[in-house]
């Protein structure tokens, strides 16, 4: 029995954005066809705490991830990914900071590739923080990025990630701004990555079509995005039972009247089998669910699994 332990550097040069955007497609996919078991995590002192785990039926392997997170320490996530299957003794151990903050990403890329426009090339980001690369990285893999702005409430935040992410945007004109309103009134797509417990700007700001991710807030105490953009978008999820229970943004659109649950696709049926709507505004909202970490620890197994 041998136990493969992964680090940050290998899991990236192990997996490229498009192989993690294609395999949690696939992932969302099974879990809209009932392949997956998949409870609810676990919580504990009010999210500091996470539990995750998936279960595949048909290949018979799990995965289970534990962290904590905490916004005031650098890296806010901490913890492991496990892999394991029935059929053999070998287990792989993975860094869960860099799976999280590449599953999150390629979750971005699959909802982006399917409701963005396909012209879509402006980006706006909010958030500055660990998980702000890889929301480029994806949304570029799928919509070729001609102008990017970074936004932070600290100027040198946001341009420490754009000067990170430069070398990899090759012809693409990078901005930084401190104000979100104003910085996303230009914008096609909208990445929000952010602890926020207000949302980031109102509705009124965003040009008539747009599509918007939020993957921020995940906690009923968290919100970054306005009831009213809600209302007037398609909006698409990660996993309904999820968003019930964690979501911020949706539980607090509920309570107000402002959507139903009717009103709620989840990605896997939007990729398969449910129409989406025709709104020119649209909503990605994922809390993370675990079949994505599964879908990224499984690409990692076929690489050094032998």
């Amino acid at each position: 029995m041998q136990t493969i332990s992964l680090g940050e550097h290998e899991i990236r040069e192990a997996v490229s954005m498009s192989e993690a955007i294609d395999a949690v497609r696939r992932g969302f996919i099974g879990l809209a066809g009932g392949e997956f078991e998949m409870p609810t995590r676990t919580a504990l002192r009010d999210g500091q705490f996470l539990v995750m785990s998936a279960h595949h039926r048909p290949t018979e392997s799990a995965m289970i991830k534990t962290l904590s997170v905490n916004f005031d320490r650098a890296p806010a996530i901490t913890g492991t990914v496990v892999w394991s299957t029935l059929d053999r003794l070998d287990h792989l151990v993975a860094d869960a900071a860099a799976v999280t903050t590449l599953r999150t990403g390629a979750a971005v890329g699959v909802a982006t590739d399917l409701l963005a426009a396909p012209d879509a090339d402006r980006l706006t980001l909010i958030g500055a923080g660990a998980q702000g690369p890889d929301q480029v990285r994806a949304v570029h893999t799928v919509r070729p990025l001609r102008h990017l702005t970074v936004v932070a409430t600290h100027a040198e935040r946001a341009q420490a990630l754009a000067d990170t992410l430069r070398a990899e945007l090759d012809g693409t004109e990078i901005a930084i701004a401190t104000e979100a309103a104003s910085a996303v009134q230009d914008a096609d797509i909208v990445c929000c990555a952010t602890p926020a417990t207000s949302p980031l700007f109102p509705a009124s700001a965003l040009p008539a079509r747009v599509h918007v991710n939020a993957i921020g807030a995940f906690r009923p105490t968290m919100r970054e995005l306005p009831d009213e953009l809600l209302a007037d978008s398609t909006v698409v999820i990660d996993e309904r039972d999820a968003v019930l229970e964690e979501s911020g943004e949706i539980i607090h659109a509920l309570q107000t009247g402002a959507i139903a649950q009717d009103d709620l696709t989840e990605l896997g049926a939007a990729l398969t089998t449910a129409p989406v709507g025709h709104r020119e505004r649209t909503v990605f909202k994922t809390v993370g669910v675990a079949i994505q970490d599964w879908a990224i620890a499984r690409l990692l197994a076929d690489k050094f699994l032998r």
